[in-house]
C-alpha cells in the first residue's frame, strides 16, 4: 500500500504538549539512540513475558515439590505466558515492533524486509531479556529453591529430578525426562511453532479484516496459552530467546549438568524453520496484494507514518485539523 497517506492526524503533543527537555531528549533518542531504544524495548518485551511464565512455573513447581495444593497447574502457566505476551505487546511493542523471539525477526527478515543489520541486536537484546528474567525470578525464589533442593537431597532424589520438567532448574532451564523419543519431541515443537506463526502473520496481514492491529495482542497470546495447555507436557520451548537466556542463567547457577543435552538444540532452534514454514505458507497461500485494507489497519498504519515523517520533518510539518485542539507551540511549555 502507498506510504502517502492522507488523514487527520493528532499528535499526543497536541493534547498534552510536555515540558521543551522531554522535547530535546526525544529528538536525541529518536536521532542518535534509535537502534538501542528499540533494542531495550524487545529486551524488556522479552522480559516481561518470561518473567511471568517463569514465575508460573516456579509456583507450580514450587507446590508440586512441596505437595502443596493451589500453587499452580499448567492452565495457569498458559495464562502467565499470555499475560507477558499482552504485556510484552502493550508496552514494548510500540517502540521496537514487538518481536521479541528470534524467529519473528529473522521471518521479518525474509518476508517483511526488516534490515538485517538490526537482527543481531534484536536477538541479543531477546536472550538477555530472558536472561534477566529468569535471574530476576530466581533471586526471588531462590531462598525456595535452596530449601527444595536440600529436602530432595535429603530424599536421594536431587540428581534424578533436578534437570527435568519437573525440578528446581526446571523452573528455568527446558527439559524432557530422560529417555523420551526426541524424534517426537521434534515434531511437537515444530507442529506447535509453524501454527503459532500463522497465528502471527495473521495478524500482521494488513488485509485481514478478523485481526485488527488492537486485536493482534489477544490473538497471539492466547494462541500461545492454548500450546502450552495442549502440547507443553512433551516438550516446547516456541521461543529461542526464553530457552538460550535460560539455559545461559541456570549454566551460571548449577554449572555444565544443566546443559540439557541433545534436546537444548531442538528447543533453541526448531522454532525457526517453523516459524519459516509458516510465514512462507501464509505469504504464498493466504495473502493477497489485491485484498481491500480494512479501515483499522490503515487508521494505524496511516500513524505510523505520520509518526515517522513528523521525526524527520520536525512538528511543523504536521498541523492539527481538528478546531477543539488548543493550538500550544512547544516553545511556550518550559523545561
Amino acid at each position: 500500500m502507498s506510504r502517502d497517506i492522507r488523514h487527520d492526524v493528532v499528535f499526543l503533543n497536541d493534547l498534552a504538549p510536555v515540558p521543551s527537555h522531554v522535547t530535546r531528549w526525544e529528538r536525541i533518542r529518536y536521532r542518535d539512540a534509535h537502534l538501542l531504544v528499540q533494542c531495550l524495548a524487545e529486551a524488556m518485551g522479552t522480559f516481561l513475558y518470561c518473567f511471568c511464565g517463569i514465575g508460573s512455573q516456579a509456583a507450580n513447581t514450587t507446590g508440586n515439590i512441596n505437595k502443596l495444593a493451589g500453587l499452580g497447574s499448567v492452565l495457569q502457566i498458559g495464562f502467565a505466558y499470555a499475560v507477558g505476551i499482552m504485556l510484552a505487546l502493550l508496552i514494548a511493542g510500540p517502540t521496537s515492533g514487538g518481536h521479541f523471539n528470534p524467529c519473528v525477526t529473522i521471518a521479518n527478515i525474509v518476508f517483511r524486509g526488516f534490515p538485517l543489520r538490526k537482527a543481531p541486536f534484536y536477538i541479543v537484546a531477546q536472550i538477555l531479556g530472558a536472561f534477566v528474567a529468569c535471574l530476576v525470578v530466581y533471586l526471588q525464589y531462590r531462598d525456595v529453591i535452596l530449601q527444595m533442593e536440600a529436602g530432595l537431597a535429603a530424599a536421594g532424589e536431587l540428581d534424578a529430578i533436578n534437570f527435568t520438567a519437573q525440578g528446581p532448574a526446571g523452573i528455568f532451564g527446558l527439559y524432557v525426562t530422560p529417555g523420551t523419543n526426541l524424534g517426537i519431541v521434534f515434531w511437537n515443537e515444530f507442529s506447535c511453532d509453524f501454527i503459532l506463526g500463522l497465528a502471527i502473520w495473521a495478524c500482521i496481514d494488513p488485509t485481514n479484516f478478523f485481526a485488527p492491529p488492537a486485536m493482534a495482542p489477544m490473538i497471539i497470546s492466547v494462541t500461545y496459552a492454548t500450546i502450552i495447555w495442549g502440547f507443553s507436557p512433551i516438550g516446547l520451548a516456541a521461543n529461542s530467546a526464553r530457552d538460550v537466556g535460560a539455559r545461559i542463567m541456570v549454566l551460571c547457577i548449577w554449572g555444565t549438568k544443566a546443559a540439557g543435552g541433545p534436546y537444548a538444540a531442538i528447543a533453541a532452534l526448531a522454532n525457526i524453520p517453523a516459524t519459516l514454514l509458516a510465514a512462507a505458507f501464509y505469504e504464498y497461500v493466504f495473502r493477497d496484494c489485491d485484498r481491500v485494507v480494512p479501515s483499522a489497519q490503515r487508521e494505524y498504519f496511516g500513524a505510523m507514518d505520520s509518526y515517522a515523517k513528523r521525526k524527520e520533518e520536525g512538528p511543523t510539518s504536521f498541523v492539527s485539523s481538528d478546531p477543539e485542539l488548543p493550538i500550544v507551540a512547544s516553545s511556550e511549555v518550559k523545561g
